[in-house]
């Protein structure tokens, strides 16, 4: 696994579990609004798998959780052994994805490795690629795939201001009804290219704007939270 961050302790970023979050090396998609800039082609900076597992051992009965995020970490050729590993250690896992593969979501869900899953929907399928450069028709079938296990998941969407009302009306209607669906606020990230500057300075919408359309948006997606 290549590993190139460890945040030691969170309290926001796995439901009611107080966790450590693992940062893994490399993304497939390149959203012009990530906050992760350095991990889409890997810094080069790696942990060892021996230091992820000897802090893992000391915090055990202080920490319940590890959340594996990027990058994104269905690209690790040895995520599922690694995950077995933490699981072995009585750790709960929450694995962060942007569902583009389906069948290595399909692996863990097998091999029973994980406790909840959060998958980014970024965009309306016709604009997936102008937003991420790359398709998303995959991660629908992850999506579809997490709902027919009964897993605990959310399906989640950043309300970059690129994306109107009715980008965010069809995603609804694209997406299956889902147990959870969370609208985030978009932060403009520090580090980003140049050439999307303009993108990146646009106004944001409100926390008052986001929250009226979550309540329109409930017709489509009835557990939607703002």
């Amino acid at each position: 696994m290549l590993i190139e961050g460890i945040v030691k302790s969170s309290l926001i970023d796995f439901p009611k579990t107080l966790s450590c979050i693992l940062f893994t090396s490399r993304c497939n998609f390149d959203c012009f609004y990530c906050h992760n800039r350095d991990l889409i082609k890997g810094s080069g900076f790696l942990v060892s798998e021996e230091e992820v597992f000897s802090f893992l051992e000391k915090r055990k009965g202080l920490l319940e959780g590890v959340v594996i995020t990027g990058g994104e970490p269905t690209l690790q050729k040895d995520l599922v052994p690694f995950m077995s590993k933490v699981k072995a250690l009585g750790y709960k896992i929450k694995l962060d994805t942007n569902g583009s593969r389906p069948d290595v979501v399909k692996n863990v869900l097998e091999e029973n490795l994980c406790d909840y899953f959060a998958v980014d929907y970024k965009a309306p399928q016709d604009r997936y690629e102008e937003i991420c450069s790359f398709p998303g028709t995959k991660v629908l079938e992850t999506i579809n795939l997490l709902l027919e296990s009964n897993v605990d998941f959310e399906a989640r969407t950043t309300v970059i201001p690129q994306l109107t009302l009715e980008d965010l009306t069809t995603m609804a209607k694209e997406l299956p009804i889902l147990p959870k669906y969370v609208l985030n606020k978009y932060v403009k990230p520090k580090k980003f290219l140049e050439k999307d500057a303009d993108k990146i300075n646009a106004k944001p919408y409100s926390p008052d704007e986001i929250t009226k359309m979550a309540e329109i948006l409930k017709e489509y997606q009835p557990n939607i939270i703002a």
